[in-house]
């Protein structure tokens, strides 16, 4: 029968050499780890933000890294800001189809790999290699591995920080988990205002100026197109462009850095700064109990599992020797790394028998068998038409690794 998931393990042969490579073997029944995983991946968001604003979004979302990848792509084939610029309203020439030819091929590339990587999760990447370079992929290969390419390029290429303002609904709540202690990018009005231009090497004091001298360059730095100054929006992504935009000038200008930068509400109007905070607190103990609660499950989780079915078209049989008969089809799932051969008893009414076709019940490792179990027990032993019964599956090398399946035994009615 075929297998519901990916194998727990491969063999990987390189140069004569067998290296194994063993990760966790998740299976259809095993979904409740991926809700529990997004659980703590949603406090874990929470957490961080309360603590330090949007992280995520500057420097670890998928959306703002491959954005970053293909902008470094185009700098390398089409130069800085203001060559790019002068590129796109040039006329068609040699110099520009190869360019352009040169962006494209690489943006194709990177996203093809992207969407190659993505269907690598779930296809063994060396089954999905041999299927690509023979194009003998099937269709739902194709179909994820174009549509994960299609929407790298589209995203990262064109849309860019569209996304992130009109698509993601992160950028719309996160005002609610923010506080006057929470780090988040500022622009320290008190030192930069009133804002003015000067030369080099002025004395701001003595013009009755701030620190900012009105160049805008944060605003031309910000790939969302804000003004910091006029406050936190939910347009700031946190990227920190126009930190470094900032620290730039006020180097050339020979003043202290930190004008815009990391800080929270409380810090710039003198106040102390709480890290520890209720909400914090709430958050940090929630994620660390799930994800306590994550670990010891999948360490604790048993390498087998036993689905019972019950016969749907004889409930029971009477044997000639007065013995009372059920059937069952048994599903034995081996998410071990090895072959194993399995015992199957059962308990619950006095002198069960089980008898299993085949007799042998060996199941190669990460995969799925059948079997069928008779259990008979004596009439007199069964009080009830029927009673609940418990299935045992247990390693024949090592009975301490087993699984329990509760079913009903069924019987006739028995009038008094």
């Amino acid at each position: 029968m075929a297998k519901l998931g990916r194998p727990a393990s491969r063999t990987v042969r390189s140069a004569g050499t067998q290296v194994l490579c063993i990760w966790p073997d998740f299976w259809p029944q095993d979904f409740f780890y991926l809700a529990l995983l997004l659980i703590i991946a949603a406090l874990a968001l929470f957490f961080f933000t309360a603590l330090a604003g949007r992280l995520w979004c500057g420097y670890a979302c998928p959306q703002t890294v491959w954005t970053e990848v293909f902008l470094w792509l185009e700098r390398i084939t089409e130069g800085p800001r203001h060559k790019r610029i002068k590129l796109d309203e040039s006329p068609w020439t040699r110099e520009k189809l190869l360019r352009k030819t040169a962006k494209q091929t690489l943006w194709i590339g990177f996203a093809g790999f992207t969407g190659f990587v993505f269907v690598g999760y779930f296809v063994p990447v060396d089954q999905l290699w041999q299927g690509l370079i023979t194009l003998q992929l099937g269709p739902w290969e194709w179909f994820w591995g174009i549509f994960y390419g299609l929407a790298t390029y589209g995203n990262a290429g064109y849309l860019r920080e569209q996304v992130c303002l009109y698509m993601c609904p992160y950028a719309r709540f996160q005002s609610v988990m923010f506080d006057k202690n929470s780090l988040i990018i500022s622009y320290d009005a008190g030192r930069g205002e009133p804002r003015g231009g000067r030369k080099r090497g002025i004395d701001p004091a003595s013009r009755g100026l701030g620190d900012c001298i009105d160049c805008n360059l944060c605003v031309q730095a910000c790939p969302t197109g804000i003004d910091i100054r006029q406050g936190l929006q939910y347009e700031c992504i946190a990227c920190a462009a126009c930190v470094d935009a900032c620290d730039s000038v006020m180097d050339k200008m020979g003043y202290q850095p930190g004008l815009i930068r990391y800080t929270s509400e409380n810090a710039l109007q003198g106040r102390a700064v709480r890290l520890l905070r209720p909400r914090v607190i709430v958050y940090a103990l929630l994620l660390l109990a799930l994800s306590s609660a994550f670990v010891v499950s999948i360490a604790l989780r048993s390498p087998i599992n036993l689905e019972v079915q019950g016969d749907r078209n004889v409930l029971f049989r009477e044997l000639n020797d007065g013995r009372i008969e059920n059937i069952y089809t048994l599903t034995i799932m081996n998410k071990g790394q090895q072959d194993s051969v399995f015992t199957l008893t059962a308990s619950g009414i006095p002198g069960l028998e089980v008898t299993t076709r085949p007799n042998e019940l060996r199941v190669a490792a990460g995969q799925v068998a059948t079997a069928t179990a008779w259990v008979r027990v004596e009439a007199d032993a069964l009080q009830r038409p029927g009673a609940d019964i418990l299935f045992r599956l247990s390693k024949a090398d090592d009975p301490a690794v087993s699984t329990e399946t509760q079913t009903r035994f069924h019987g006739p009615l028995r009038r008094p």
